[in-house]
Parts: C-alpha cells; structure tokens; sequence
C-alpha cells in the first residue's frame, strides 16, 4: 500500500492501494458515489433492486417500503422467502454443494471442514428435530450454546422451520437467561452440556437448569442437550433430550417453511439505558438482505477468499456476519470455539497462517489485548508467522483508537491491507457507516461514509443538521431494510428508544455520538450519549448493573458509570453506599471482590465493575437526582472543574476521588 498522506484535520490519509481497487466489487470512489446517487434519486427502488439481485424469492415482492404505520416500516412485506434456503439451498442449487462453507477449529485446534451438502444435511436434521418436538412457524427458541457449528446450524434450523430464535451468550447467568427466555415465551431451549473455553470446561445446562427453577419460564416444554464434552449433567424426564438421539431418527431433507419478508426471523437481547433487556426483533427479508450485500460490498468478498469474523454467535455481529452473511454470498469462513490468548496470545496469527485467512475481522479490544501481548512477549509476536494470505482486514464493536489501528495496519496487514472500521448496532442488522475498502481512502479512527443507501446524519438536539467538524448526535434520517422493527413486546419502548420525540419520532437515533471531518465529511464515533457502557464491544446498561449491586443486601445505592480503559475501550466503574459505615483497607478490598463476583452470578463475568468506591453517599441535587457526569470526572481521575452549586453535598467528591 502506498503511504499515508496528511490531512489538516485527521492526521493521515492511506490510499487505497490500485491493485486492489481494480478487482474490487466497488472499485472507486466514483463507483460508490454512483451507488449513494442511486440512492438518493429513487431510494425504494434502489433496495428494491438489491433485493432482487441479492436474496432469492419464492414469491417475488410488489411493494418495497411501506411508512403507513411509521416508525413500524415495513419492507417487501408481500415477499415470501426463507433465509435458510438463502444461505444453503441456493448455494447448492448453483453447484457450491461441495464447496467448504465452514473450517470449524476447536478450542483444543481440532479442525473439522463443512461443505454446503453436509451443513444443510444437519441444518435438515435438526430442523425435522424440532419439529418432533412440536415447535412450530412462530414460536420462540433460545439457544445457549457454544461458539460452534452446532450453534450455526441451530440458528438455521429455527430459520428453516419459521422458528423465531433467540440467542444468548453463553457468558451470561441464570438470572440474564431466565429474563430472557420469560420475555420471548420460549418453548423450548438449546444447550450443551458445557462448553470450551481457553482449555476450560465451563457449564451451560446447569446454568439452563437453575434458569428454569427461577419462575416464569412455564413456557418451556423441552431442553435439547449437545454433548460437547460428555459432562455428566441431569436429565429431567420429560423434558430434557440429547442433541444426538433426537437428530439420529430424522430425515437428512427439510422443505423450507415460506414465510413473509416481515417474519421475525430473531429476537437479540441487547442492554438498554432502564434495567430490563430489550429484545430487539428483526425480520427475515430486510435482514438478509442487508447481511448478505455488507458481506459482500464491505468486506470485498470473492470466492476464493477465507472469511474470518471471530465474534461469538451470542452478539449480532455473530449472527450477521457469521451464521447468516456469509454464507448468504456462498463464501468459506473460519469459526472459532476459544479465546486469542490460549495456548498463547500467537493463537490468531497460527490460525490465519493455518487456514490461509485472506479477510480478517475481529474487536479493537482484541487488538489491543495482542499488542500488549506481543510487546511483553516476542514469541507471540505477529511478525514470527506467515500472514501474508491476508488482503483485508476489519473491526468492529467499538471506535479503534488511532495508534491500535497503525499497529493493526503495519503488524497484521504487512502495511498492504485496507481496514474496514465498521460503525453499526445490533438494531442495525449491519453495517451503516464504514469504508468500502476498494473505493475509500481511509483515516486511523474514522468509520469514514455511510455504506450506500444509509443516510446518516449529525445533528443537534432539535434535529438540525450541524455543520462539519461540530460534534452532534448520530441520527438516520431514512429507514432502511435491515433495521430493529421493534422491541418485542413493548412498542412504546421501541419508539420512545430509537424515535424519540425529540426529532419530532421521524429520525432513528443511534444512541452515539459522532463528528464529520470539515474537509472530507469522514465519521468519527466519539461515545455513546446515553447511559449504557462499550466494554470490549459488549452493551452494558448501567441501570442493570446498579440493579445487580443493590440487590446485594449490603448495598443501599449504587451508581455506575465508565470511564476510558486502554484495553477495554471503556470500564464499568462503580460508586457503592453500604447500608453500614464505610469500609477502608484489606476490608474494601475484600468487599469489592465480593460485590463483582455477585455482579458476575447477576448478569454474567463480562458486567464485572473495573473499579468499586464507597462511600458515605452520592453525589446528588438538592432533589435527588445523582450527578453522574460528575462521577464520570471522578472516575477518570481528573479534577472537577464543573459548577457543583446545585449539589447538596459537594464534599463527597473528594471522600470520592480518595477512596480509589
């Protein structure tokens, strides 16, 4: 790649590199200026368009967009289609039977290779499974499950049947799950028996086990069981049956279930500002659509090429551009059961030299966990293994900061490999601001331009349009295919969340807030602009978190916020008031350990306050309300600066600010 140019405003420009434009899906800057043309000059018939080209239809569409009921779009809802048959059948149909869909490497590094034939072979047989066990078009399935193929085709079964399912991370606790299976009414839930993680066996039935015990999951009648290690786990007669015996009677071939564009194809429970997880529902057509054309378009894919995102299936990043995605577009990718750092923090650069990796697209905070590694260690240092099948590289979950994208750059790409910082949400269903590799030139730390046909914008909090380099709220002023239709079963929610009446409810609002470049119009993210934390790409509500510490019964009050983490990008800090005198020393110490391990059992490991202060009490206005931008100050050990006359005790900042 040619070498960075300077920019008065953002440091450097990179290029991008000609041979690599010149094979390019979107091979200039014209080429994608032509695309957002389109766009703008007939924007129904633009996504109608790709609709057609992209995703095959049983029954072709009439109407592209429909606003009669705004901010419930609709679109292609007259379509009749089936995402599994999108992603398998298609490809089969076109001869890629025997094409490698999917290179499964283990936490242990057993590999095992899946072509298209085999995968909807399984997808097939589990789908008739399902059925079996009587789960029919609509109902709700929950899986908690592995990072693992089986997790791949589980998703797709419950696609080919007309199964809504629901994924969740197999991170989180009883608590987190049983919430969630409530909320969708689940009938039934997918589990293993444990699962592999770093050379660890961790449990996941057992978690599914105490879930159901909690209440409020009457609706589940059965509990499919994958034996991943053989644990020995309890069965409940009636109720709980292994993976394997109820697949081994089933027929290899599954008919698809048609069923409109507007079919919830999954609900994702993602953390909001208030305690509760929202579970945000996508449809079947917009989606697929939109995952199939950003896997395409953004990540430049051919057919030749080695795919690897290595988001867990538990995130949406997992269901777009792994189980659905790619192989949407007939692609081969890389999945991953383990972790970066086991047996050691080489285990990416092994794998890509291993599999011939040519796209690569993984979370800044795993970058930035490496390059620590790989600056402590010269063994585990990227430079000591051949990457040079890489010709794309990517991020995701979280703005890269600067100085890890040069590394990024220069380290794993050999200086030759665009990046893609790509800017979406999981009510997103993909991509919505990122540079499309063969027609952008790219800025460390810019997410760059919309991806064509997104019109995004920033504005002030009246819904004008701010001029370029002022900082704003990230809004998108048109819908768009793949978009969050709603919050499952809570409308007002969905509409006081992403159309507020703030912009009169006509914008989406991103929840983030963002800056254009003065000269090139170029995104930048700056921070989400309500009360939920980015910790290592992950959604945290911090109302969930104060909910967990309070529920501890030494706890009176709690009041989270974050602050800036070189690894994490962001880390959950908590402000704690016991119900007894304040603890200091060896006994603080002690009691904070406690209160994140409780947090842990609450929500799940990755809510685990960084830091936990006590105190006497909380920052507070004279009526009540706690002052967390003030904590925020505190938080990241800097001084406060701001007027503190509405506070009514202003002292507790400094006890604050010393009890670290």
């Amino acid at each position: 790649m040619t070498g960075p140019t300077e920019n008065t405003t953002q440091s450097k420009q990179y290029p991008v590199p000609d041979a690599f434009a010149r094979t390019a899906h979107v091979g200039s800057r014209a080429a994608y200026d032509k695309l957002c043309a389109d766009a703008q000059n007939d924007y129904e018939g633009y996504w109608a368009s790709l609709a057609r080209q992209f995703v095959s239809w049983h029954k072709p569409f009439t109407k592209s967009l429909d606003e009669s009921n705004a901010p419930f779009f609709k679109w292609f809802e007259d379509g009749e289609l089936n995402a599994s048959y999108n992603c398998l059948d298609r490809n089969i149909d076109a001869g890629l039977g025997d094409k490698t869909a999917i290179i499964f490497e283990a936490d242990d590094g057993q590999v095992t290779h899946y072509s298209y034939k085999a995968l909807l072979a399984r997808v097939s047989k589990l789908a008739n499974a399902l059925k079996a066990q009587g789960v029919k078009k609509g109902d709700r399935v929950v899986l908690y499950l592995p990072m693992s193929v089986e997790g791949v085709v589980a998703m797709q079964a419950c696609a080919r049947i007309g199964a809504t399912h629901s994924v969740v991370f197999g991170g989180f606790s009883a608590q987190s799950l049983r919430d969630r299976i409530e909320d969708a009414g689940a009938v039934l839930v997918i589990t293993a028996d444990e699962q592999l993680r770093g050379g660890k066996a961790l449990p996941l039935k057992a978690i599914v086990d105490e879930a159901l015990t909690l209440g409020g999951c009457d609706s589940v009648r059965q509990v499919i069981v994958w034996q991943r290690t053989g644990g020995n786990v309890p069965m409940v007669a009636g109720r709980d049956v292994y993976l394997d015996e109820v697949m081994a009677a089933q027929s290899d071939v599954c008919p698809p279930e048609w069923v409109s564009a507007e079919h919830p194809l999954f609900l994702l429970y993602t953390s909001g500002s208030t305690g509760k997880p929202k579970g945000v529902q996508h449809s079947t057509g917009g989606y697929l659509l939109h995952a199939a054309v950003t896997t395409k378009w953004t990540f430049d894919l051919k057919p030749d090429d080695v795919f690897w995102c290595t988001a867990d299936i538990g995130w949406v990043t997992g269901h777009t551009y792994v189980a659905y995605g790619p192989l949407a577009v007939g692609g081969t990718q890389v999945v991953f059961e383990g972790v970066p750092t086991y047996p050691d923090a080489a285990r990416f650069w092994r794998m890509i030299q291993a599999h011939k990796v040519s796209i690569f697209y993984t979370a800044p905070t795993a970058i930035r966990a490496l390059i620590k590694a790989a600056e402590s260690n010269e063994a585990v240092h990227p430079r000591n293994f051949d990457l040079s099948s890489l010709r794309l590289l990517g991020t995701v979950g979280e703005p890269i900061n600067p100085a890890a994208w040069e590394w990024y750059h220069r380290e794993i790409g050999g200086g030759r490999c665009p990046i893609v910082d790509t800017f979406w949400q999981t009510e997103t269903g993909g991509h919505m601001i990122t540079p499309l590799p063969g027609a952008h030139a790219l800025t460390p730390g810019s997410c760059t331009l919309p991806f064509p046909g997104i019109d995004a914008a920033v504005v002030d909090e009246t819904g004008k349009e701010v001029p370029w380099g002022q900082g704003g709220v990230l809004v998108v002023r048109k819908p768009w295919p793949s978009m969050i239709r709603n919050i499952w079963g809570d409308s007002e929610r969905f509409k006081k969340s992403y159309y507020p009446a703030d912009f009169n409810g006509k914008y989406y609002l991103a929840g983030d807030g963002a800056i254009r470049d003065e000269h090139t119009g170029y995104f930048t993210i700056t921070g989400r602009i309500d009360d939920v934390l980015n910790v290592s790409g992950h959604r945290m509500g911090t109302m969930e978190i104060e909910s967990a510490l309070v529920s501890h019964p030494l706890v009176a009050e709690a009041a989270v916020v974050g602050r800036p983490d070189d690894l994490t990008g962001e880390a959950i800090c908590a402000f704690v008031v016991l119900k007894r005198p304040r603890p200091t020393g060896e006994e603080a110490k002690q009691l904070a350990n406690e209160l994140r391990n409780h947090v842990g059992h609450e929500i799940g490991p990755i809510a685990k306050p960084k830091d936990i202060r006590f105190g006497d009490n909380l920052p507070k206005t004279r009526s009540g309300k706690i002052m967390r931008r003030l904590l925020r100050v505190v938080a990241k050990g800097e001084t406060v600066t701001q007027d503190t006359s509405t506070l009514e005790n202003p002292a507790i900042l400094d006890q604050l600010a010393q009890s670290n």
